[in-house]
């Protein structure tokens, strides 16, 4: 039980702190599977085609477009959402071991899809637990601490499995029974976490969070330009090895100079970021502060793919790094500014779904597309997508904006 794991003079907050923190390495290692090591495998060892790239790229999207029924069956048992998580962490992980024991193809692209979608699958159950237990005005501040380390770790872990693929790609299985064992101790670390049962009465059903996009017309327009955002940005980022790994495209990159520009120099800019960005979604309104994240992942897609020189493509992984420190926070804790507090996961739900839609889309578009266009073309167009998310949250700042004025004229004639 989480209690058991819980003194009497700890709060909730202090005592998920704590287990987040621990989770937060496990959390840093998987991170590395979904994107760079799982392709790296597909590309190098098995030598996949475009469709099963694809599949390998968005295995953890497939657990996102589950996130409704998750959120369902969860509501309907009753049962605390730590618990949950923790269990399906636990089945992550025994999908991931089967992967590293077999080594057959399909196997390889089954396992990992099935591991990477179950631990996706969990996401706005950490959500409705991070609003439960954080404060409102230490929320952003307390995730982005706890997710330092996980970068921490995912950039150590870069390094180090790039090292280890660089001398003998067949070092691979050793790598996936990694990713197995931290599944699962970060299913136990999980398990200790203290949570509450979802929000639950007579009309729940599977999509019922898709009520709120029908009625609340900023949740709309927010997921709208979210998905134009993200459609884009998930499209470059699942390139980024194909870029460098396929012999197509020039003289192939060496798996410890990919891990270096995919998860060593992007995390380093992540880890240094975090913390600013954390406070910034606090204190800041969250449309302006997602206005400047689309337009760093817009510059970091153009710099990385325009050419094939280190320069050049160091620039673009430093910018994109920098922005994704700041779109980790704005991903996994958004809700929270628009949802009401028992809707957070239901709210969540939804946002995860559709980023699963377009995580699973935006591969198969992407590895075709690259078949037919250069990398330059196709992140040209990633960035126009980017820009016309952009202007989409314009009209909200302004109204924003217009708010604050406005509340300080009536304070000042109240004075």
């Amino acid at each position: 039980m989480a209690e058991d794991a819980q003194t009497p003079s700890e709060s909730d907050e202090q005592v998920t702190y704590r287990y987040e923190r621990w989770r937060a390495v496990a959390a840093g290692i998987l991170e590395t599977a979904g994107s760079t090591f799982l392709l790296y495998i597909a590309v190098k060892f098995y030598q996949a085609g475009p469709s099963a790239k694809a599949l390998v790229a968005a295995g953890g999207n497939f657990g996102m477009i589950l996130t409704p029924l998750t959120v369902y069956w969860v509501a309907m048992r009753g049962w605390r959402v730590s618990k949950v998580a923790a269990a399906m962490l636990a089945a992550a992980s025994v999908a991931f071991a089967m992967v590293a024991l077999l080594h057959d193809e399909t196997v390889f692209i089954l396992g990992s899809m099935l591991g990477m979608t179950l631990a996706t699958s969990i996401i706005p159950l950490l959500t409705q637990m991070y609003q439960d237990n954080y404060p409102a005005d230490r929320r952003g501040r307390l995730f982005s601490g706890a997710f330092m380390i996980r970068i921490a770790a995912a950039t150590l872990f870069s390094y180090l499995a790039g090292e280890l693929l660089e001398t003998d790609i067949l070092y691979f299985p050793l790598l996936l029974g990694v990713f197995a064992a931290e599944l699962f101790g970060s299913a136990v670390l999980l398990s200790r976490c203290p949570s509450r049962p979802l929000h639950r009465d007579g009309q729940i059903s599977p999509f019922r969070g898709l009520r709120h996009v029908r009625d609340d017309a900023l949740f709309r327009m927010t997921l709208l330009s979210w998905m134009l955002m993200g459609f884009a940005n998930l499209m470059m980022v699942q390139l980024r090895v194909e870029y460098m790994a396929n012999p197509r495209y020039g003289t192939p990159f060496q798996a410890d100079q990919i891990a270096l520009l995919t998860g060593v120099i992007p995390n380093i800019a992540r880890l240094a970021l975090s913390p600013l960005w954390g406070r910034l979604f606090d204190r800041m309104n969250f449309f302006g502060l997602r206005f400047i994240l689309n337009v760093g992942f817009a510059m970091g897609a153009i710099a990385f793919f325009a050419g094939r020189d280190m320069e050049g493509m160091i620039f673009g992984a430093i910018i994109f790094g920098i922005s994704n420190a700041g779109g980790d926070v704005a991903w996994s804790l958004w809700v929270t500014k628009l949802a009401p507090p028992d809707r957070v996961a239901e709210y969540m739900s939804v946002h995860t779904f559709l980023t699963g839609l377009r995580g699973v889309l935006a591969p198969l578009v992407a590895f075709h597309a690259v078949t037919k266009y250069s990398f330059q073309s196709v992140s040209i167009s990633a960035a126009v997508l980017m820009v016309l998310a952009s202007l989409l949250l314009v009209p909200e700042i302004r109204s924003a904006r217009s708010r604050k004025e406005n509340a300080a004229l009536a304070e000042e004639v109240a004075d």
